[in-house]
C-alpha cells in the first residue's frame, strides 16, 4: 500500500515536470511570436519612412521578402516546438509506465521473498517525494505565470527601465522567498 502512496507521488511529480517544460516551451512559443512582430512591424516602418527615396517595386519586394523570412522563422519555431512537446509527452509517459512497472515489480518481490524492506523504505520515502513534489508545483505555476507575462505584456522600448525593473522584481521574489 505505501508502495502505491510513493508512486501515485513521484507520478504527479513527473506530471508537474512535464507541465514546467511545456511551460517552457510555451514561453519559447509566445516570446519568438512576440518578436517576430516586432521585427514585422520595424521592417514595416522602415520601408515606410524610406518613402519616396526607394521604387514603390523594391518596397514591394522589401515587405514581400520580409514575409516570406517571417514565414519561415514561424514555421520553425512551430515546429521545433510542437517536436519539444511530443518529446515532453513522450517522456512522461513512458516515465509514468516505467514507475508502474518498479511499482508492480517491488509488490511481487515482497509478496514471493516476505521482505517488508522495501515497504518500509517506500513509508520513510513519502514525505520526502511530497515535499519534492510541493516544489514542483511551486515551479510548475512559477512557470505559467511566466508564459502569461510573456504573453500578455508589451516590452519597454528603454533598455535601462526593463533592467531596474528586473532587478527590483529579482530583489521582492528573493525577500519573498
Amino acid at each position: 500500500m505505501a508502495n502505491k502512496k510513493l508512486s501515485t507521488v513521484t507520478t504527479e511529480l513527473i506530471a508537474s515536470y512535464g507541465n514546467t517544460a511545456k511551460n517552457v516551451i510555451n514561453a519559447y512559443r509566445v516570446g519568438n511570436a512576440r518578436a517576430v512582430g516586432y521585427v514585422d512591424q520595424s521592417w514595416a516602418a522602415a520601408v515606410k519612412k524610406a518613402g519616396n527615396r526607394i521604387s514603390a517595386e523594391v518596397r514591394t519586394n522589401a515587405v514581400a521578402a520580409q514575409k516570406k523570412v517571417t514565414s519561415l522563422y514561424t514555421q520553425g519555431v512551430t515546429l521545433t516546438t510542437d517536436s519539444a512537446d511530443s518529446a515532453v509527452n513522450k517522456a512522461v509517459e513512458l516515465a509514468g509506465k516505467g514507475l508502474e512497472q518498479v511499482a508492480a515489480n517491488a509488490s511481487r518481490f515482497e509478496k514471493s521473498t516476505g521482505l517488508t524492506t522495501l515497504n518500509t523504505i517506500a513509508v520513510a520515502a513519502v514525505p520526502a517525494a511530497v515535499a519534492v513534489n510541493n516544489v514542483a508545483a511551486k515551479l510548475e505555476a512559477q512557470s505559467g505565470a511566466l508564459v502569461s507575462k510573456i504573453a500578455g505584456s508589451k516590452v519597454k522600448a528603454k533598455a535601462a527601465t526593463a533592467k531596474r525593473a528586473v532587478a527590483k522584481k529579482v530583489a521582492r521574489v528573493r525577500k519573498a522567498a
